[in-house]
């Protein structure tokens, strides 16, 4: 696409792999077993490798699933783990007894829930169930991958129908494919019958001991024990150093899993007890606004709650409805909120984000300045643990978590967030119809006035500006047509909204409005400026020059700060300038060649500027482009 960097492989603090104890038959997040001192047996799991126990309600999926399709769950009680993998929607690995026996997944089109086995998973099935079996007549050779005729069909279960995913087994040989006949046609005439994704030696078994949560957690104690005093002793030493002593230290606290997994150690780390404070976005679940009170309360945590009020439903009609590619939503309902924290000098707020969970947060540092909160710096004392090990460390705390965590939830921040999967978008039908039609009504409205069909809604179609290739796939199968009647590219504009003024900050800011420009457009030429800082996560894209600040977000706000008036206003102009750049580029090149540090080159017909850019200038002297910024600027 336009614009955007190629994604670089996620390569986050751990291995993707995890241990099993092979005698007590649980998971270990270290080598060795508490409980019977044994080595464990080692786990690839699909990167990024965030394992987490399953909830109950994931375990209700899945039983359901494997009673639908096989009329049987051979699981009960068995610890299950999931670890999420790369799909349209929600998609895990699914653990058992140290096997992983398929992919749990939220399927889009259908809009429900499949499983796909694995061969190990088929071979525990087929021990347990005669549903969906396909047994063909001792077939020869290599199979993976290839088509079965009829014919060669021995016995098939009634309930195969074309379309389904079945259990075969060929002699001693156990694997998955897919029915292309119905049960009454296998066996009759020479044509496609089955065809077999995968088959071998199936000898997996499901093991006799059947250990519960608290076998787990004893298990891993000492591994649990070292994680939390690793953190606290980040906390200690951070809190400590002499520019930080002596203030207040923050507990950044969502209401959700990881944060009070960080406050509980905090508070465990320090002698005086943190301040906690929630940003209430106006759209977070009532469990969530009513758990971070209670939580609080109870255990008499000072609460600081920042309340954005109706900031979303009164912003809603100019922009239209958020994306995971159009963040404005987290500007007016969670950076503007955060101002309200008033602290002289700088001061900590420890904070839950882990590398794990996504691409953008897999290279967080230990700590950084908050570029959008003047004085604030971010503590990442977790950023390194895994989904399983932050849901131990509460169970080994005995903490009182969100309950809607047990409710299928793998996140629980605004209940419209365009991030949040579809599986959880389709839960909240179910939990808070209220909300949810409140927001499916703006939805359908918002489609209806540009021309986009019901199922542009009905399939989450809506969480995209941009859609990526998945769902152009999927938009593809489902013949739905995902391109707006007003979908031209805006005109690149830029206008001050507000003049000159003084910055509660320090010095002055100027606004504007940047339209036709994204932030992630203008990475490279803002490089041309100073230190470049762009956040996935809010859609933010921070400069540091000598002169101030530039900040541009998803919304199209377009903010400037500097030291003085004169100083504020030339910084303006410069910014407008590269972002006028990166949006009329013409690909002359011209720019290239007077660059004296072979700083920049083009990728895709688009401008990349690395590290070596001095910012001299001169490739902005002779852009053509840039000779037409008075017909830009529309004071």
């Amino acid at each position: 696409m336009k614009g955007q960097h190629k994604r670089t492989q996620f390569h986050p603090g751990h291995d993707s792999y995890i241990y099993w104890c092979p005698d007590c038959n649980l998971p270990l997040i270290n080598t060795k077993c508490a409980l019977c001192h044994s080595t464990g047996e080692r786990i690839e799991l699909g990167p990024p490798g965030d394992v987490r126990l399953g909830s109950p309600y994931e375990r209700s999926v899945l039983h359901n699933v494997l009673t639908n399709n096989y009329g049987t769950d051979p699981l009960g009680e068995r610890i299950i783990l999931l670890n999420k993998i790369g799909g349209e929607d929600k998609t895990d690995q699914v653990i058992v007894d140290g096997l992983v026996l398929g992919i749990l997944r939220f399927d889009l089109k259908y809009l429900d829930w499949r499983l796909d086995l694995s061969m190990d998973g088929a071979a525990v099935m087929a021990q347990h169930t005669r549903s969906r079996i396909v047994e063909l007549s001792d077939v020869k050779g290599h199979l993976s991958g290839k088509t079965v005729k009829s014919d060669m069909i021995q016995w098939c279960s009634d309930d195969v129908t074309k379309g389904d995913d079945v259990i075969i087994r060929n002699g001693k040989m156990t694997g998955v494919g897919t029915a292309l006949l119905d049960a009454v046609d296998m066996g009759q005439g020479d044509v496609p019958a089955v065809r077999v994704r995968k088959i071998g030696k199936g000898r997996a078994r499901l093991k006799d001991a059947v250990p519960g949560m608290d076998d787990v957690v004893r298990a891993n104690a000492p591994a649990i024990k070292q994680l939390g005093l690793n953190a606290m002793n980040t906390i200690k030493g951070l809190a400590n150093q002499q520019e930080y002593r002596g203030q207040p230290v923050y507990v950044s606290f969502s209401g959700g899993k990881d944060s009070l997994v960080v406050l509980d150690l905090t508070r465990s780390a320090l002698k005086h007890s943190p301040k906690a404070y929630f940003i209430n976005t106006g759209l977070e679940f009532p469990e969530t606004v009513e758990y971070a009170r209670t939580f609080c309360s109870d255990n008499n945590i000072d609460l600081h709650e920042l309340d954005a009020g109706n900031a979303f439903w009164e912003h809603l009609p100019d922009f239209g409805p958020p994306a995971k590619d159009y963040r404005w939503c987290c500007k007016v309902c969670k950076l503007s909120p955060a101002g309200g924290i008033t602290e002289e000098g700088k001061y900590l707020t420890m904070d839950g984000k882990r590398r794990y969970e996504s691409f953008s947060r897999a290279r967080i540092p230990p700590k950084e300045e908050n570029l959008l909160v003047p004085g604030q710096v971010n503590v990442y004392p977790i950023r390194d643990w895994r989904a399983i090990e932050v849901w131990l460390y509460i169970y080994w705390r005995g903490l009182d978590y969100n309950p809607l965590y047990d409710e299928g939830f793998e996140r629980v921040g605004c209940w419209l967030c365009p991030a949040a999967l579809g599986a959880e978008y389709r839960r909240m039908l179910e939990l808070h119809p209220d909300l949810f039609h409140r927001w499916d009504t703006c939805l359908r409205e918002w489609a209806d006035q540009r021309g986009l069909p019901a199922g542009y809604i009905d399939h989450g179609f809506w969480r995209w500006r941009e859609h990526p290739p998945k769902m152009q796939l999927l938009a593809r199968q489902l013949g739905i047509d995902v391109v707006p009647r007003d979908a031209g590219a805006e005109a690149f504009q830029i206008s001050v909204v507000s003049g000159v003024s003084p910055c509660k900050a320090g010095g002055y800011s100027i606004e504007g409005s940047a339209r036709g420009v994204r932030p992630p457009d203008a990475i490279d030429m803002m490089k041309m400026l100073g230190e470049v800082r762009y956040s996935e996560d809010l859609g933010v894209l921070v400069v540091r020059t000598r002169e101030g600040s530039v900040k541009l977000y998803a919304d199209g706000t377009f903010q400037v700060n500097g030291g003085d008036r004169g100083t504020t206003e030339r910084l303006f102009e410069v910014a407008a300038r590269q972002l006028m750049r990166a949006v009329k580029c013409t690909g002359c090149r011209i720019c290239e060649k007077a660059c004296p540090k072979n700083a920049i080159s083009f990728e895709d017909g688009h401008i990349r500027v690395d590290d070596g850019c001095d910012r001299c200038g001169k490739c902005d002297a002779v852009c053509v482009v840039t000779r037409y910024m008075g017909a830009i600027l529309d004071g």
